[in-house]
């Protein structure tokens, strides 16, 4: 419940700060400009988490295939024992 109010208050804040109006600070163009500036550190941090995202995914690719084919070979010799007894 307290999340929810102070949740609540703080956009209250945000929009008050941003609104076009004479009794509020007119903070929307240093707003914007923020934002404008933030884009590319934000674009930085995406890409290196998505290059991160795709190490990690073919390291666990190779490590698949190397499991399989363990479970493979240990599967054939396993055969090849019950065979011969």
């Amino acid at each position: 419940m307290t999340a929810l109010l102070v949740g609540i208050g703080l956009v209250l804040v945000a929009v008050y700060l941003v609104l076009p109006v004479s009794w509020s600070p007119q903070w929307l163009n240093s707003v914007l400009e923020f934002l404008k500036g933030g884009i590319p550190i934000g674009a930085l941090m995406i890409g290196l988490l998505a290059i991160f995202i795709g190490i990690t995914d073919i390291k666990d690719r190779i490590e698949a295939k190397k499991e399989e084919e363990k479970e493979k070979s240990e599967e054939s010799s396993t055969e090849e024992k019950e065979k011969t007894e």
